[in-house]
């Protein structure tokens, strides 16, 4: 069995897709994980180094993710092996060739994730008339706009201070990956007090003791212009994101940046989790003897999801808001109880959870 899959188990994987289009040089992956709960819904991640592995081990994420949120569906997830920066008129046909090809795939509903955005989800939408993550015009809730999954990471990280030895208010916060996710966390909680004092994109790092203007910076970044450029701060180098001394630190970029070879270097009190599998397992545990408190990615980056989910049935944006802040609270309050009283890391009583509301769905399903 391929690495790719070193997860295989009584949840899935149930489907694997190669996709390839010669005309439009399109090469494409979709892994749906498990279907026990409803039809799945997971990303389309555009990137030039996807791989079956990543996809793979972010589809159980999604499986994880919509358990442990009590959502009607299951996980899934799709890479798409492309540039994203390409030109509007040759994404646009290279989205409309993936929709084509997973046309006839009735139990994946895509949605955005990096390297895609609503736009191309109107496109995913016109050619199959199933996605989420649509722009407002099309019934939508913008997740991008609204920020769904900082808005979360935010209400995870105040539920967290009673499980924490740290204050929100005042709270010294670093964002790795400011982006749709990490702006909007570092802007959600600057409204709970916290201040943002350095945030890194692929090109470099910006620092601030007493403080960035988020504002500022994220319209600065909305340009199209490196967060390091920005005139307000101290440049560095992009992974001295690590070394910066905070109470919060929230990776909101790609996997396994942190690992055994460098979480040694983190100097923060907890780290909430925006990204999908940004820290190793063998991290966290280190993490843990260290006393960091991690708050794991698919119980506290499940807003957009949630979103996602309000919007397929047809909900409003303050639906959306108030599911993603019940829900986030309940399980990471669930989790990091469970946490406590078996002794064990977060993230293991997270994975014990989602898995107990997998395995119930599963008896519940009828095949054939």
């Amino acid at each position: 069995m391929s690495d790719a899959f070193a997860i295989v188990d009584e949840l899935g994987p149930e489907k694997v897709l190669y996709l390839h289009d010669p005309g439009t040089q399109l090469r494409a992956i979709v892994v749906i994980d498990n279907v026990a709960a409803g039809p799945a819904i997971g990303g389309t991640r555009m990137a030039p180094d996807v791989s079956l592995a990543e996809c793979a081990r972010l589809a159980r994420a999604m499986t994880l993710k919509n358990a442990a949120a009590g959502l009607a569906h299951g996980g899934a997830k799709a890479v798409i092996f492309a540039d994203p920066r390409m030109p509007t008129a040759d994404k646009e046909r290279l989205m409309r060739a993936y929709a084509y090809a997973i046309r006839e795939v009735t139990d994946y509903i895509p949605g955005p994730d990096m390297g895609t955005n609503e736009t191309a989800m109107a496109w995913v939408h016109d050619m199959i008339h199933r996605s989420v993550g649509l722009p407002r015009e099309l019934g939508g809730i913008p997740l991008d706009e609204i920020g769904a999954t900082g808005y979360g990471l935010a209400a995870a990280v105040e539920a967290a201070q009673r499980h924490g030895d740290f204050q929100l208010a005042g709270a010294r916060i670093a964002v790795q990956g400011f982006g749709a996710v990490g702006m909007h966390a570092a802007r959600y909680l600057a409204q709970r007090g916290a201040v943002l004092v350095a945030a890194s994109d692929s090109a470099g790092t910006l620092y601030r003791t007493d403080g960035l203007d988020i504002e500022a910076l994220i319209a600065w970044k909305r340009s199209g212009r490196p967060v390091a450029e920005f005139a307000d701060g101290e440049a560095r180098e992009r992974d001295a994101i690590i070394d910066v001394a905070c109470d919060v630190w929230v990776p909101a970029a790609r996997p396994d940046v942190i690992h055994e070879g460098n979480q040694d270097r983190l100097q923060a009190r907890v780290v909430a989790e925006g990204a999908n599998i940004p820290v190793t397992e063998a991290a966290e545990h280190r993490l843990a003897q260290r006393g960091v408190l991690v708050l794991p990615d698919f119980i506290v980056n499940a807003g957009g999801v949630i979103c996602a989910a309000v919007e397929y049935r047809g909900g409003s944006e303050n639906d959306a808001l108030s599911r993603i802040d019940e829900k986030v609270r309940h399980n990471l309050d669930e989790v990091l109880s469970r946490a406590k009283a078996d002794d064990v890391i977060p993230r293991t009583a997270a994975v014990a959870m989602a898995h107990e509301r997998v395995r119930t769905a599963m008896r519940f399903r009828r095949r054939g």
